[in-house]
């Protein structure tokens, strides 16, 4: 799209060519009213309070475009009666219970009406069964609803859940008399709203979602609540800290809204958790899982002279990636000053592949990111479970789907009803492990211009087609000459008599023919369906942005090297942006600035992982460290961008940098570090204090600040090797976690209550003698467990998940690096 200039209430402002007029007007911080609308979404139309003029005709700034020298007036005396006779219909039979609605001091009706300005009631109607629905973690008040759909468009356009629909209100007809009285808008925006109520898709009264809560922080009203929070505290007793989540990598901008425990507690605590939910949509975990601080610690100094003396004896560091930026720079330099070792397997797998990937790429870091995903035409994704991987990287591709009209191609194992269920452009082929590398290679075949790609490689993916004749039916239409007899009149007897005319007529008829077709053995090796490429050509249709996403599976696998040079290709010589997306919540920053070894030495210090001497933030180790949202710090994310986050939570006990200055370093915060993070391969030396955390009226993302992307000596051998058709086969299990469960941390909280077991999904139990609540013992080459079935109706097929959120369950011991491995189970 092209800039063009328009003018808005005598102001000239540049905007995209077909952007909506509404986002053109926020983007200047000029105020048009708007209560249905959300930013990335398609609009609804259902409030029409955004009415304005547009070269002297009446239109919907939410759903107007913006046209080259467009003019536009904001209001006039027709749009201020349409508006405030909107908002008097909004108010008709509202509850008047502001002083304990949740949404109180908050509430968009509330601004509205005071803003336009109304005093005054010239509409009613009896009023409607009120009853109210709990949902589980959300409840729902259809009193208090104003039908603007916003929570419905969120969980379309947004999540991709789909779980919400208008459905009908059961309220008697509007007085006729109503539609020559009223404003045209006003009188059909009060005839929907009095038709309908928000209800579910399923058709129960039992919400069966991803769980996100999205639908809640979107809610103008008190309509939707987050449960946990319903009559906890008013809207402006709450102090917000802006913070970034830390549980996945996706890093997003999170705000902990906290105040004093109680009268006799005055200590604080996090009452809920906020986004700005126009640019970025949080899942379950980011939402609900705020409570997971080590709340009890204290500097206890027989632990932590005990703590000094381990470090003084070990030669290992083990740590997981739920650490900051500056934490990690703090293990680097204990590292060079006192030799230890760190080991962090996960970030080391991440690191290696990156390195490899840069061998061909000749940059440190991929090249785009989660936001450009949005608004890209076509995505494929290879080696992640993307909607618990990381739930943006889900969100970005449904947004794709069903804003950007684009079309997706899902390689994975494990069958996923809910990515299927995005959208019909959604193509899923689900392959057997160890496939991963025929998924690339396909893409590379495909895609990629093979002009520049190297010789040797084209040759090899030639190797996999060859031409076969197939017989095909077809339709065709086949024009024929048939006798019929009329009747027609002499016109010198005026006698009828009956004569024989030829006609002729189109008929079809199906016919067999030999077809010679290009066959891709490739296709037939993933086991992708025989009108693969005919979908596929269709869905490629018009589509002119690409991203690829790929994920963790790719970064143990046994071919993980390959694989890297394999991702690099298609990015170098196709049109496919790529995005790396990190295991877990810090692994892109620590890959980047640590050292990491393969092995653990004689005796080891574990943060937040089991060793010889444990540092935990769960306070379940020898010393106590902090949480995440009890730290000041950075985070970096997939989105490559360096995010700061603030302690929520009040903490007591010791941190990391209390032993480092212990040992010899010297800083009187961890944020001390902030500016020293390693410039080399990306950082910048920016103080912590400098940080922006926040979003601007355009949507631009003003937080923190983007990683370089460092130039590194690319290798002038760009050949990869041919790939296996080696596979598992049997019975699989895969090491992945359930819809809103990441880590320890995620799993302590309060509001986040799945359940720890055995994975299965209601395909695969229907198959087996297995039950719900049965207990299992896993066996694999390398260790067994015993747990009890959980039944997930958010997975398909016979692949069993093994999930890491609960570390008394021990899953990863029963795998070899590699999240997927065969093992036999046996009941009870």
């Amino acid at each position: 799209m092209s800039k063009i200039t328009i003018n808005i209430d005598g102001k000239e402002v540049q905007t995209q060519e077909g952007e909506y007029l509404l986002n053109a007007a926020r983007a200047n911080d000029i105020f048009i009213p708007a209560i249905c609308y959300l930013t990335r979404c398609s609009p609804t139309l259902a409030c029409r309070i955004c009415l304005v003029e547009a070269d002297g005709k009446q239109v919907y700034a939410c759903n107007a475009k913006a046209k080259e020298g467009m003019n536009i007036t904001t209001s006039t005396q027709t749009i201020e009666k349409e508006r405030r006779a909107i908002m008097e219909v909004y108010d008709v039979n509202h509850p008047l219970q502001c002083g304990v609605c949740d949404q109180s001091g908050e509430c968009e009706l509330q601004n509205y009406t005071l803003e336009i300005g109304v005093d005054a009631q010239s509409y009613a109607i009896k009023d409607v069964d009120r009853s109210s629905h709990d949902w589980g973690h959300l409840h729902y008040d259809p009193g208090l609803c104003i039908v603007c759909e916003r929570c419905v468009t969120a969980c379309k356009d947004m999540i991709g859940d789909n779980s919400l629909k208008t459905i009908p209100r059961g309220a008697d007809a509007l007085n006729t008399e109503y539609k020559a009285q009223m404003p045209k808008d006003a009188y059909a925006m009060w005839n929907k709203l009095n038709k309908s109520v928000i209800g579910l898709t399923n058709g129960t009264d039992v919400l069966d979602c991803t769980s996100c809560g999205e639908c809640a922080a979107v809610c103008p009203v008190g309509a939707l609540v987050d449960t946990h929070f319903m009559y906890k505290s008013n809207a402006w007793e709450l102090k917000q800290i802006p913070a970034t989540c830390g549980h996945c990598s996706a890093g997003c901008q999170i705000s902990y809204d906290v105040k004093h425990a109680s009268i006799e507690n005055p200590e604080d605590k996090i009452y809920r958790v906020m986004n700005e939910w126009n640019y970025v949509s949080l899942c379950g975990a980011g939402r609900y899982g705020f409570d997971y601080q080590n709340a009890n610690a204290t500097k206890d100094e027989a632990a932590f002279a005990k703590a000094i003396e381990a470090f003084k004896k070990a030669d290992t560091i083990a740590f997981t990636s739920t650490i900051t930026n500056e934490e990690a720079y703090l293990l680097q330099k204990m590292k060079e000053k006192f030799g230890y070792k760190l080991v962090n397997n996960e970030a080391k797998a991440f690191q290696t592949f990156l390195h490899n990937y840069s061998e061909i790429s000749g940059k440190k870091l991929y090249g785009s990111d989660l936001e450009a995903v949005h608004t890209t035409n076509f995505i494929i994704s290879v080696g992640s479970a993307l909607k618990t991987d990381n739930p943006n990287a889900r969100y970005a591709l449904n947004n794709s789907l069903t804003v950007s009209k684009g079309a997706g191609l899902y390689f994975h194992p494990v069958k996923d009803p809910i990515i299927e269920g995005l959208a019909k452009s959604i193509m899923t082929v689900t392959h057997a492990p160890l496939q991963e590398e025929a998924a690339l290679y396909l893409v590379l075949d495909l895609f990629a211009d093979k002009s520049k790609l190297p010789s040797d490689i084209v040759e090899y993916l030639a190797s996999f087609h060859s031409e076969k004749t197939i017989t095909v039916e077809e339709v065709v239409k086949e024009k024929v000459i048939e006798v019929v007899k009329e009747i027609k009149v002499n016109e010198e007897t005026g006698e009828e008599e009956e004569i024989e005319v030829e006609k002729s007529k189109m008929v079809s008829k199906k016919v067999s023919k030999e077809v010679v077709v290009d066959d891709n053995r490739l296709l037939e090796i993933l086991g992708a369906d025989e009108k693969f490429m005919e979908t596929l050509e269709k869905n490629l249709k018009k589509k002119e942005t690409f991203a690829l996403m790929v994920g963790p599976d790719l970064y143990t696998h046994p071919k993980a090297k390959n694989l890297a040079r394999l991702v690099a290709l298609i990015e170098k010589y196709s049109k496919f942006e790529l995005v790396m997306i990190p295991a877990l919540t810090n692994s892109l920053g620590v890959a980047l600035i640590c050292e990491l070894d393969d092995a653990k030495g004689n005796f080891s210090i574990g943060y937040n992982t089991d060793a010889d001497f444990v540092l935990s933030g769960l306070g379940e180790g020898d010393l106590d460290m902090p949480a995440i949202n009890q730290q000041e710090g950075t985070l970096t994310s997939v989105n490559k961008r360096v995010n700061p986050t603030n302690a929520a939570i009040g903490y007591n006990g010791y941190e990391l940098n209390d032993i480092a200055n212990a040992l010899g370093f010297a800083a009187e915060h961890v944020i001390d570090y902030t500016e020293k993070l390693p410039t080399s391969v990306g950082f910048k030396a920016e103080k912590f204090d400098n940080l922006p955390n926040h979003y601007e009226n355009d949507g631009t993302e003003v937080r923190g600040y983007v990683l370089e992307n460092v130039a590194v000596q690319a290798s002038d051998d760009e050949s990869v090797e041919k790939f296996s058709e080696d596979k598992l086969e049997g019975c699989i299990i895969y090491l992945a976690n359930p819809v809103r469960q990441f880590t320890d941390f995620t799993y302590k909280t309060t509001n986040l209550d799945e359940v720890s077991g055995i994975y299965m999904s209601e395909e695969y139990l229907s198959k087996t003698d297995y039950n719900e609540g049965d207990t299992v013992t896993v066996t694999t080459a390398k260790a067994e467990l015993t747990a009890k079935i959980v039944c997930d109706n958010k997975i398909a097929g016979d692949i069993v998940v093994l999930p890491t959120f609960d570390k008394k369950l021990n899953s990863e011991a029963l795998f070899d690096g590699y999240r997927f491995s065969t093992a036999s189970i046996q009941k009870g």
